[in-house]
């Protein structure tokens, strides 16, 4: 019997005036686009989990000013199903370090229009189900303020 447990993930809902920074990447389904996006590590916060993941997909820092929410989803990867839990993150786009390798698949970084975003999910092109829904949000409310999220100590404890 296999226990279920979901996949932790953290987005980055970056927006520049009526654009969202996406990745364009490559997956075993061919390449899609996504937010900056990862999977939450061991020893780490949430919060320096979205930085970390926004600095290696984008050579960009991110300083998250909010929580967006959390949504979930099921999917399949490798022929199992999986289901995402997602942290999604509002925030502001720091210095560009033109010197850092972007993570292997990230292929480069665009600047997207909901519009456009919507068009390349009707192609079939977004990685995530929950991304034209997080770029919605970020649109129509507050984000929560991030000491809505505790961490405790024991998380960066050997």
């Amino acid at each position: 019997m296999s226990v279920w447990k979901p996949n932790v993930t953290v987005a980055a809902v970056i927006r520049r005036d009526d654009r969202f920074l996406l990745v364009e990447e490559e997956t075993s389904d061919g390449i899609r686009l996504n937010n900056p996006a990862g999977h939450l590590e061991r020893g780490e916060s949430l919060t320096e989990a979205v930085v970390r993941e926004a600095l290696e997909e984008t050579a960009h820092d991110f300083v998250p000013t909010g929580l967006l929410g959390t949504y979930m989803s099921i999917g399949a990867r490798g022929g199992e199903e999986v289901t995402w839990l997602r942290f999604a993150f509002t925030g502001e786009l720091g210095a560009f370090h033109a010197d850092r390798r972007l993570d292997d698949g990230i292929l480069r970084t665009v600047w997207l229009t909901l519009d456009e975003v919507k068009a390349a999910e009707a192609e079939g092109r977004l990685r995530s189900p929950l991304i034209v829904r997080c770029l919605e949000d970020s649109l129509k409310r507050a984000s929560l303020p991030l000491d809505a999220i505790y961490t405790h100590e024991s998380v960066w404890r050997s």
